[in-house]
């Protein structure tokens, strides 16, 4: 066996979400092709073979331009290896193989420079926009982001965004996937169950999965590491959206986005939306494999923020009330670990190494400052340690219903 075969036989081995999604399956119906994503992040690098065919276009808006090509934190990258990385040379195998990304690099996040960047990508024609980054508080600069979303929202396209890993950090709301309009998506894990960092509240629409989630090795891009985050969340559900407008390219954004809600999987409780899980956990699998939903009418949002954003009823860039709502199921968090402690909420970077043809082996940890410079990256989970606070769970009953 070569070494690429190794290698890509060992990846696969951890990308457990593939099987969970029926991947295979779908990828029958759709690929994902003729859709575009613009991934606005670090950038992307297309010398990685799962990368090398599918990158269109792009553009750098960081402060010292080096060209949209080059990621040197990598978080990018592994976003858009996530939605759409064909898995050649044993690399990582996306959700939507079929699909074209379109890289926009920041160095920065909100204002002028992110507003630049989704009405670039909407100008390029791309169907979907995903955002796994933001800034914990409403500003000034979220007005030109908002209204950057509502121009992307009138154009066409959707927008998707990490809800941010501060669930139990205080639990402040992220921007922009805080904005009306904007797909905010929250975490769980490989049982269903919404995990304790994901940043939660009214804003919340959808959740995927953001745990155990294969990626460049930040320190050693030719290793893979598990890592953990609502980014990784926020590109699944773009895939997915991707996966289901590839199959009906005659669908609205509204009504690509309605079909999401309406087959995510719900909360056991049957509260909807819930402030853990939005309208449910995303299952494209449901639209293009059992041809449910309804996509209803083409010109109305299915969130209610956005459609009374749209209709001038709220402000701009205001921030969501995030009080618990009486009746709300909690959630399943991810217990505690010493090291996860030790680097709480979005200012956390631990990750599992992944050796070619080998097990998972050792966690490394490397801190990056939840600034307005900085991506949320993800951690790594750690197990349970005694006496640490189990929360009942959410979801896992229904997941593969």
């Amino acid at each position: 066996m070569s070494a690429a075969s190794t290698a890509m036989a060992d990846v696969r081995s951890h990308e457990w979400y593939l099987d969970d999604m029926q991947a295979e399956a779908m990828w029958k119906v759709s690929t994902g092709k003729g859709i575009t994503v613009a991934v606005l992040d670090s950038g992307v690098d297309a010398t990685l073979p799962e990368l090398r065919h599918q990158i269109v276009g792009g553009a750098d808006l960081s402060s010292h331009p080096t060209g949209p090509l080059k990621d040197m934190e990598g978080h990018g990258t592994d976003m858009a290896a996530i939605i759409a990385g064909d898995g050649s040379g044993g690399g990582i195998q996306g959700i939507a193989p079929g699909v074209k990304v379109l890289p926009v690099k920041f160095d920065r996040i909100g204002g002028e420079a992110m507003a630049r960047g989704i009405r670039y990508a909407v100008d390029q024609h791309a169907q979907v926009i995903n955002i796994s980054m933001g800034w914990p508080a409403a500003s000034t600069q979220a007005n030109d982001v908002q209204q950057a979303v509502n121009y992307a929202l009138q154009k066409g396209s959707l927008v998707f965004a990490s809800s941010g890993n501060d669930g139990d950090n205080g639990n402040m709301a992220s921007y922009p996937a805080a904005l009306p309009g904007v797909v905010s998506v929250g975490a769980i894990d490989r049982n269903g169950d919404v995990t304790k960092f994901s940043t939660h509240g009214p804003q919340l629409a959808l959740a995927a999965y953001g745990q155990d989630v294969v990626g460049h090795c930040k320190d050693d891009r030719s290793q893979y590491c598990l890592a953990k985050g609502t980014s990784p969340a926020s590109a699944f559900a773009s895939a997915a959206a991707a996966l289901i407008w590839s199959k009906h390219p005659e669908w609205t954004n509204n009504q690509v986005l309605r079909v999401m809600m309406e087959t995510a999987g719900k909360p056991s409780d049957g509260q909807v939306p819930s402030e853990y899980l939005g309208y449910g956990i995303v299952r494209p699998r449901k639209v293009l494999l059992e041809g449910q939903g309804d996509p209803g009418p083409a010109d109305v949002n299915p969130l209610p923020r956005a459609q009374a954003e749209l209709h001038g009823q709220s402000s701009a860039g205001a921030p969501a009330t995030l009080g618990k709502d009486k009746g709300s199921a909690t959630h399943k968090a991810d217990v505690d670990s010493a090291a996860e402690s030790a680097s709480s909420g979005s200012s956390g970077h631990l990750m599992t190494w992944i050796g070619i043809g080998s097990a998972v082996a050792v966690v490394i940890a490397a801190t990056t400052a939840f600034l307005i410079a900085r991506r949320r990256r993800a951690t790594v989970s750690q197990p349970p340690h005694p006496g640490a606070p189990q929360i009942p769970p959410m979801g896992g009953a229904w997941r593969d219903q």
